[in-house]
């Protein structure tokens, strides 16, 4: 005999067919559109169109700036987070809450921003130019701007994490002899590595989708610094919606596998945690 589960608010069958008819219409049917549309060239014309030595150079660009910027969000993402935890300081608050300005600001304000001022007449650019370091319309200012909207995400989900550790752990291996790096090594960075991997991979998620902070610092320049998501704009301009539906359907795939692998992590640091 099953017992129903009590709660609040009844019409569970009700509220989960909203829910299923709610989510197929925003993204299920949306993005099953972009594989039946894919679905409609042959296989030699799909590998043609994701194959392709212009697309490939994007993907490298894509992926590497991607992975790059989440490499440095969770040093520094889990440096800052570190700093908001376990000290008091005047504007703490403050610094606090900037963390979440890449999450409110507009995308294109975020890129004009950053061009304006990496570029070479710019507050920081003028001062890098003349050291051989151009970042504005170079694949290393896509870095830049993928770094500015991923670090919350790191920020974020180390933050909690922290805050639960209790000290009387850390002072107790100092007890004992240990140093603070192996504290920090031994004891600390156990309980942090499923927080700080989820972090990452959200920050390497976002960076492969995003277009409007780095379409204006990138310089969009074909087989140099031109992203996948820009690529793709490209040709629906040119009209070539199948080529278009194929770099998407690939796309998304990586996004299905990062979402995976996130859900795992996050599973798995729920249990650690539990």
């Amino acid at each position: 005999m099953f017992l129903k589960k009590h709660t609040v608010l009844p019409g569970f069958h009700l509220a989960l067919g909203f829910t299923i008819l709610y989510l197929s219409l925003v993204v299920l049917i949306p993005l099953s559109t972009v594989f039946l549309k894919a679905a409609t060239l042959s296989w030699e014309e799909f590998g043609n169109a994701v194959l392709a030595p212009r697309v490939l150079a994007s993907y490298r660009l894509t992926f590497g700036a991607s992975l790059l910027a989440a490499l440095l969000n969770a040093f520094f993402g889990l440096l800052v987070a570190w700093v908001l935890v376990r000290y008091s300081f005047f504007g703490k608050r403050i610094i606090d809450a900037i963390i979440d300005l890449p999450f409110a600001l507009p995308t294109a304000v975020a890129g004009i921003s950053l061009t304006a001022i990496y570029a070479g007449n710019g507050w920081v650019g003028q001062y890098l130019e003349p050291l051989g370091i151009k970042v504005a319309f170079t694949p290393l200012g896509i870095v830049v701007a993928l770094t500015f909207i991923g670090l919350p995400f790191v920020v974020r989900t180390v933050q909690p994490i922290l805050q639960d550790l209790e000290m009387e752990v850390e002072e107790a291996a100092a007890s004992l002899g240990a140093t603070r790096w192996q504290t920090f090594t031994f004891v600390i960075l156990p309980n942090l590595w499923p927080a700080l991997l989820t972090g990452f991979a959200l920050a390497f998620a976002r960076g492969l989708g995003e277009y409007g902070s780095v379409v204006f610092i990138a310089g969009n320049m074909p087989m140099v610094s031109e992203i996948v998501p820009l690529l793709i704009i490209t040709k629906l301009e040119q009209y070539d919606y199948k080529g278009a539906a194929a770099i998407a359907v690939v796309m998304l795939i990586a996004s299905f596998i990062l979402l995976l692998v996130i859900n795992i992590l996050q599973w798995w640091s729920s249990r650690r945690y539990s």
